[in-house]
């Protein structure tokens, strides 16, 4: 470090360690690494100079952020980082990095295999075989059919790319609006309006495919509502491996009764893990998967090798990767 200081490094963890987490302890420039959970994050804070947020989706930050006297650096490892958004880390010095560039192919081809999902009708056979019914039908065409990403990170872009690919054509929704992208072509404003054809509005009536892949913010909370779900064709899927917090179930729900759209493929949910309760389980045309889209095997390993990356550059000195505008919750240069 830059101030001839040892500085000391806490990990928070839920059920379990990052894998070859034992070479932060050997790394001679850290003066110690404490392994914490949620409920005993506040003792360890105190004189902490980085945070690494294993325990994936936790919140634990929030109530201890008082304790976090000396922080100046949190790694998250994950790729959104809404559960760290709070107003005191906003308007803080301490910089944000994520885990941008783990997740990005592998959820591009769990939306592929959605897509395919549902256009090949793959859960009716497997229902079918399971019940021993041969039942003849016939499928929809990938190729040739339009598909709407809302969010143009690089999660969203390699999205486009794999759908692009498969025969699809593809537009974008995002902060900036632009007509020549090379993944996009088109990249309307990701906000709802009814004054014409253009923007979100008029591309979701455009759509077959709406996949929803921006991050959670003020912004996009809720933005897949009964407005957004009336714009859709009655024949459009709704795919969501964003957060649950993008779509509002209840209002999906009642569009997915009345026929307003074919059906709706969601690995996030407001609730997680979802409740036993919920009518999302059986509601018609949905596929429900447990937040699982990006998880490939060995991606535990290539999270801790892009925090190990990002502890080198904070020890020297060096710029981090994936730092994170935290006024916006993107990453920057995105």
């Amino acid at each position: 470090m830059t101030n001839g200081t040892q500085p000391r490094l806490v990990v928070l963890h839920g059920d379990d360690l990052p894998p070859g987490h034992e070479r932060f302890a050997a790394d001679p420039r850290l003066a110690s690494v404490d392994y914490v959970t949620a409920d005993h994050l506040a003792e360890a804070l105190p004189g902490a100079r980085a945070l690494f947020v294993w325990d994936l989706f936790s919140a634990a930050l929030v109530a201890a952020w008082p304790k976090a006297d000396s922080l100046s650096w949190v790694h998250a490892a994950t790729a959104g980082v809404d559960n760290l958004m709070f107003p005191g880390m906003v308007s803080s010095d301490v910089v944000v990095t994520n885990s941008r560039g783990v997740f990005d192919q592998p959820m591009a081809e769990y939306v592929l295999g959605l897509v395919l999902s549902f256009a090949k009708d793959f859960p009716t056979s497997h229902d079918l075989q399971r019940s021993k019914v041969w039942r003849h039908r016939e499928t929809e065409r990938v190729g040739g059919k339009h598909a709407l990403v809302i969010g143009t990170g690089p999660i969203g872009r390699a999205i486009a790319r794999q759908l692009a690919a498969a025969g699809m054509t593809v537009e974008g929704a995002g902060r900036t609006v632009r007509t020549s992208d090379p993944d996009f072509g088109t990249v309307v404003a990701a906000c709802l309006d009814f004054d014409g054809s253009e923007g979100l509005s008029g591309a979701l009536a455009r759509a077959d495919y709406v996949v929803v892949a921006a991050p959670l913010t003020d912004a996009t909370r809720g933005l897949i509502g009964t407005r957004a779900l009336n714009r859709m064709k009655p024949t459009a899927r709704l795919i969501n491996v964003s957060r649950g917090q993008l779509v509002v179930e209840e209002e999906l729900l009642r569009a997915l009764r009345a026929g307003r759209i074919a059906g709706a493929a969601l690995d996030v949910f407001e609730s997680e893990p979802l409740p036993e309760s919920s009518p999302l389980w059986e509601a018609p045309g949905v596929i429900v998967s447990p937040h699982m889209s990006g998880d490939v095997v060995g991606w535990r390993n290539e999270l801790v090798d892009l925090f190990a990356d990002n502890l080198d550059r904070f020890l020297d000195g060096r710029a981090l990767r994936n730092v994170v505008d935290k006024e916006r919750g993107y990453v920057s240069g995105t």
